[in-house]
């Protein structure tokens, strides 16, 4: 197939390019990232095309958002669509898999009848999304990064352009469902893991087995952005309720971005917890090998790539059901899942670890032995199989759906 990949960045979309190659596909990934950027993941730079520039102006975008809460989406995405529109153009194409937010202008033009057209929604359906994050603001009493009228009404004009809804989680594909979307038009595409990468040696389960056992406190991960939207509150909650109920019982590191809404959480957290900087991928595995426990208590994701890395290291994972975590995880052998914006059940469950340790031991083991995440040529299989199904008629809606 001649396939075309549109992002703006490069999320997962380098890797699926990758995986794609190695099955001998005709690959061009269309991203505002550099060549030579691009190389470093692993796709070469003549299967890349570049506008640089709009990189450069996405990222002075982010921090004026980032720090007076104005949105410049109405001017970043239509420009990134209207430049990959025109790249798009100059080539036919068997596929074009477009991210969410600059699919539109590629979508409305009439020159790609013959063409199967994705969208890639990398969270819950926007309306839905919204309403989570909104709920969320109320319940920290902070403003929150959150999608604006405009991008609400943009991607809802994209949705019933594409053929198909691509989504990466089981929750992200009942939003769309609850939505009123075809399901025979939604479809889900799990994400993979580089498994060799992330499988630890059984020294290191060894030390955690070992670790686990002798009393000492157990270590509880997390690896992601730190915000709100990740579930800080409840992190916050979880800390403080603990250090009255299970004194030095348990040492918490958290390794990631930290944003601007999260550092006075993380300041009234202080030593009670390791907060680490943002680690390079490669890093990664020995930062989980430092673990007994994997914590992400995710208010809202699509799908976090780091449940599908911990799992593979071999770490009992507690996350929520709003998240790729049910589709990942087997209740009471590889890990728990837990309701949203409750740390009471967090901190019940950790509880729990530390008063039944061989238990816990034991399911390190069981979740080195059963946690089969997919790696990337897996995923590139199913999103082949997407490509290959009958067509289903997309609803004919011609005007923008308000806001």
């Amino acid at each position: 197939m001649k396939i075309a990949v549109v992002v703006q960045g490069r999320f997962h979309a380098f890797d699926l390019v990758r995986a794609l190659l190695k099955r001998g596909h005709e690959i061009t990934v269309f991203t505002n990232y550099p060549k030579w950027a691009a190389k470093r993941f692993g796709v070469p730079p003549d299967r890349v095309r570049t506008f640089w520039v709009h990189g450069v102006l996405s990222r002075v975008a982010a921090k004026v958002r980032e720090k007076t809460g104005l949105s410049l989406d109405f001017w970043t995405h239509p420009l990134f669509g209207r430049w990959a529109l025109r790249q798009l153009r100059r080539e036919s194409w068997d596929v074009i898999h477009a991210w969410s937010g600059v699919a539109e202008e590629i979508y409305r033009n009439r020159g790609f009848e013959h063409t199967l057209k994705l969208v890639m929604r990398g969270s819950a359906h926007i309306r839905e999304q919204d309403r989570i994050l909104a709920e969320e603001a109320a319940r920290v009493g902070h403003r929150i990064d959150r999608p604006s009228r405009w991008m609400i009404g943009r991607e809802e004009r994209e949705y019933p352009l594409a053929d198909r809804i691509v989504v990466l989680s089981t929750f992200a594909y009942r939003s769309f469902v609850a939505a009123g979307h075809d399901k025979n038009r939604v479809r889900m595409l799990s994400l993979g893991v580089n498994t060799a990468a992330f499988r630890p040696p059984e020294q290191v389960l060894e030390e955690r087995r070992a670790r686990i056992l002798s009393g000492a406190p157990l270590r509880v991960l997390y690896v992601g952005l730190l915000c709100f939207r990740k579930g800080l509150e409840d992190v916050r909650k979880m800390i403080d309720t603990l250090a009255i109920q299970a004194p030095g019982r348990f040492a918490f590191r958290f390794i990631g971005f930290v944003t601007q809404e999260a550092k006075p959480v993380i300041a009234a957290i202080g030593s009670r917890a390791e907060f680490l900087p943002k680690r390079p991928q490669s890093e990664l595995p020995q930062e989980y090998a430092w673990g007994d426990l994997f914590l992400f208590p995710t208010v809202e994701d699509g799908f976090a790539a780091v449940l599908a890395q911990a799992g593979g290291a071999g770490l009992p994972i507690l996350t929520t059901a709003n998240c790729c975590g049910p589709d990942l995880i087997k209740e009471g052998r590889t890990g728990w899942v837990l309701p949203i914006r409750c740390p009471e059940a967090f901190v019940n469950r950790l509880l729990w670890c530390e008063s039944h340790r061989r238990e816990l031991a034991e399911m390190v083991e069981t979740a080195y032995r059963d946690f089969k995440p997919r790696d990337w040529s897996d995923v590139a299989q199913t999103f082949e199989a997407i490509c290959a199904e009958k067509s289903v008629a997309r609803p004919q809606i011609e005007t923008p759906i308000g806001v």
